[in-house]
């Protein structure tokens, strides 16, 4: 079965509050696919014939607030990167963790079990000048380390044209503000390009982290702006994926954005939508509690075969 992987850096499962851009915007998409509930603690364990929705443990048994580099780390290893460093690690991966993603990347892990992968986020220009010197320096993300240790191709800008890729903000704003001529696209249309190039792939992987990034600012209305962003992107996947065929996973590594009352990473769990066969994924609810689970449970959706189809019409575009 395929698989696509949305990671969106910084978002947890918060309360009910005025001071949460996922209760305080409007979520039309998102209260749709979850049954008229907000993406808040409160919905953990909802379940219906589409989607479930979990809770995961991002604090890895260390003590401190979940970061970035450990938390993607263990998303990308299916090691506990906390516990291997012995604490939390914001940022990018230092030497040792970069050390750990170079042995056991996804992509490696998954590649040697011979099933096509890719990462669809396209890089500017001047990422392929680095690049041709293997990555010189420490500040890289965790997916960007996964995929160059892993042997796949980076994808640049005329990808993004040739709708062979993704832009890390959905829309193509971020490079028309620095004059790239480059389609802007709706957060539907960004999902229904994300989901073309997954259906050439058994695993594809997409990141989004804006929403960490506004998350730090506290900044009330840009948040805002990042949900409904993302309300339209993961509700525009979870309409069109196919059940039968494939699953999409949405999931974080920490919280941030569902608090704008501070600037720091939270304790909150993260969310784990799954959209796809129902009885896979009451199989994989059952063995999902933390970030260390994320790994063995890609590769249990990539080991289940494709499910008889059903008489409902797919949708198709």
């Amino acid at each position: 079965m395929r698989l696509l992987f949305v990671f969106i850096d910084g978002v947890g499962l918060g309360e009910h509050k005025d001071s949460n851009p996922f209760v305080y915007t409007d979520t039309p998409g998102l209260s749709k696919l979850l049954g008229g509930n907000n993406l808040v603690s409160s919905t953990v364990n909802y379940q219906d014939s589409k989607v479930s929705v979990l809770g995961l443990d991002a604090k890895l048994g260390i003590i401190g607030l979940p970061q970035s580099a450990t938390g993607q780390t263990t998303i990308f290893t299916g090691e506990n990167a906390a516990a291997f460093l012995g604490r939390h690690l914001r940022g990018f991966p230092n030497l040792s963790l970069r050390n750990l993603i170079a042995e056991k990347t996804l992509f490696k892990q998954l590649k040697n079990k011979g099933y096509r992968v890719a990462f669809a986020n396209a890089y500017r220009p001047k990422f392929f000048e680095l690049l041709s010197r293997g990555l010189p320096g420490c500040r890289y993300s965790c997916s960007t380390l996964a995929t160059f240790y892993g042997g796949l191709s980076f994808y640049n800008l005329y990808d993004i044209i040739a709708r062979k890729a993704l832009y890390m903000d959905i829309t193509n704003e971020r490079l028309q503000h620095l004059n790239v001529k480059v389609p802007i696209l709706t957060p539907d249309e960004g999902a229904v390009q994300l989901l073309n190039i997954n259906r050439n792939f058994d695993f594809c992987l997409f990141e989004y982290f804006l929403s960490d990034i506004t998350g730090h600012r506290a900044d009330h209305k840009e948040a805002s702006c990042i949900v409904k962003v993302l309300d339209s992107f993961i509700s525009g996947l979870a309409e069109r994926i196919k059940p039968n065929e494939e699953m999409l996973i949405v999931t974080s590594d920490h919280g941030n954005i569902e608090d704008v009352t501070g600037q720091n990473h939270t304790l909150n769990l993260v969310p784990l939508l799954m959209v796809g066969a129902p009885g896979l994924r009451e199989h994989l609810a059952k063995k999902l509690n933390s970030l260390c689970d994320l790994l063995p449970a890609v590769k249990e959706v990539l080991a289940a075969p494709a499910v008889q189809k059903s008489s409902e019409k797919e949708d198709s575009f």
